[in-house]
């Protein structure tokens, strides 16, 4: 018996998790893009209003959560790999990190939104803040749906690893990662640049 998971790098719905995984991605990718050009747009017509605004952030929590997504990033893609191997014990394990990072972005992203809502930092506050809400909320959903897409394939890796499709594996991955490459997009513009 083979230690490792055959894959079909010839078959058209090869890239890793499949072309329409891969369609949702590049989707949510423009749709956050074109987010991002308006509130550029915005900032140009109100500049201090924008840096004003930015100021109110707390960086260091932003800066945290960056480690969290790219940590459980990073896990998710050793999970893939211990799977790819065949070593059930060790994907489970960088799967269910994966799934505590996500959990953790959450829980320090509802701290901050709690902060920002005590202070009176509401969607209608300004400009900015109608930007920083809408785009995180819709990032905060990502990484919500992105957690139950793992715990789908936690499901599946517990009862009956042995029979897990690759390629369906794989797009949970993907998804995962996306959650990570939107955040790195909205952390510089938003807590950093304005």
């Amino acid at each position: 018996m083979e230690n490792t998971l055959k894959i079909d790098y010839k078959n058209v719905f090869y890239p890793p998790g499949g072309i329409l995984m891969w369609i949702i991605i590049y989707l949510e990718l423009v749709t956050f893009g074109i987010a991002l050009v308006f509130m550029a747009l915005s900032a140009k017509a109100e500049p201090e209003v924008f840096h004003e605004s930015r100021l109110l952030l707390n960086t260091a929590y932003g800066a945290i959560n960056t480690v969290f997504l790219l940590s459980s990033g990073w896990c998710m893609a050793q999970s893939v790999h211990f799977l790819k191997k065949r070593d059930f014990s060790k994907s489970k394990l960088f799967l269910n990190l994966t799934i505590l990072g996500g959990f953790l972005f959450l829980g320090l992203k509802g701290i901050e939104y709690y902060d920002k809502m005590e202070a009176g930092l509401t969607i209608g506050y300004n400009t900015f803040f109608s930007y920083y809400w809408m785009l995180t909320l819709f990032h905060v959903i990502h990484v919500i749906v992105g957690i139950g897409i793992l715990f789908v394939s936690g499901r599946a890796l517990r009862k009956a690893p042995e029979t897990i499709e690759i390629q369906n594996y794989e797009s949970s991955a993907a998804f995962w990662h996306m959650c990570d490459l939107i955040w790195l997009l909205l952390f510089p513009i938003i807590y950093l640049l304005y």
